[in-house]
């Protein structure tokens, strides 16, 4: 049903760029705005693992590490290559997967998830971030991103009359919206596909790490230690992470690119009870 949901979402998200785009930036404008997107994407794709590392100055840990022993054998149990495995020096506990594709792969655990968890509960963690290599998150995410992108330039460049201008007129009123509504509508629909994505990966991770409590009482903790420990980075990335990293939240919960903790823990022990 989550695969359904996400693919329905990009469907959404296609539509409106070709709609946006024809009305108000012509095919010249269409083609300008999917370049545009395309190469700053591209270069996102191939380099995102390197990219976020050096951001969070992520440094890679031994063989014998505690987590690294355990990602080797949940990887292995998921029947997953091993991905390479890394710690960030920062207080809050929390976790994230980058790479293209299972081959292309990397996990990093904050220096406050690997002080704060026991051994079932980092399973949990460690589980679900293998979830969003197995399903492909970062490729899914990155064409979402690409047309995303590409229907935020265009309400961008709106404002310099890009739109066609043998029909000015009647295009102002659907330009002033465009500029306003199409960054707004391409970034919910963005986080909407990362909200399914978690539940996906919870899942996963549920059955990896071989009990769903596991998972449940890491996020217990996870979020009442986000709310304590300030973490500092790059907003963009926060989607990323298995809870939102850092302090203030979204407006309200159709902002944010997490569903709601107390939601994937309900779900979690739900599938709990019928194992």
């Amino acid at each position: 049903m989550n695969g359904f949901k996400t693919f329905g979402l990009m469907a959404i998200l296609t539509f409106l760029f070709l709609l946006i785009g024809g009305a108000i930036g012509g095919q010249s404008g269409m083609i300008i705005a999917l370049i545009f997107a395309g190469i700053t994407n591209f270069i996102s794709y191939y380099f995102s693992d390197k990219m976020v590392l050096k951001v969070y100055k992520a440094q890679e840990l031994p063989k014998d590490h505690r987590v690294t022993v355990m990602v080797e054998k949940l990887a292995r149990n998921a029947e997953l290559p091993m991905p390479k495995v890394y710690m960030v020096n920062q207080n809050q506990p929390n976790a994230f997967a980058t790479g293209r594709n299972p081959s292309h792969a990397a996990v990093a655990v904050t220096k406050g998830l690997a002080d704060s968890m026991n051994d079932n509960e980092l399973s949990g963690v460690l589980a679900h971030e293998l979830g969003h290599i197995a399903n492909r998150d970062i490729l899914i995410g990155t064409v979402a991103a690409t047309l995303a992108g590409a229907i935020s330039y265009l309400g961008y460049a709106s404002r310099f009359g890009m739109g066609n201008r043998n029909n000015r007129g009647g295009n102002v009123i659907f330009m002033l919206l465009a500029m306003i509504l199409a960054p707004l509508a391409a970034s919910l629909i963005r986080m909407a596909i990362s909200r399914a994505r978690e539940y996906k990966a919870d899942s996963f991770g549920a059955k990896v790490s071989g009990n769903p409590l596991y998972l449940s009482n890491a996020l217990s903790k996870l979020e009442t230690y986000s709310k304590q420990i300030p973490m500092s980075g790059n907003q963009a990335t926060s989607h990323m992470f298995i809870v939102y990293p850092f302090s203030g939240k979204s407006f309200s919960a159709l902002f944010s690119t997490h569903p709601p903790t107390s939601e994937r823990i309900k779900r979690l022990k739900q599938m709990a009870v019928t194992v």
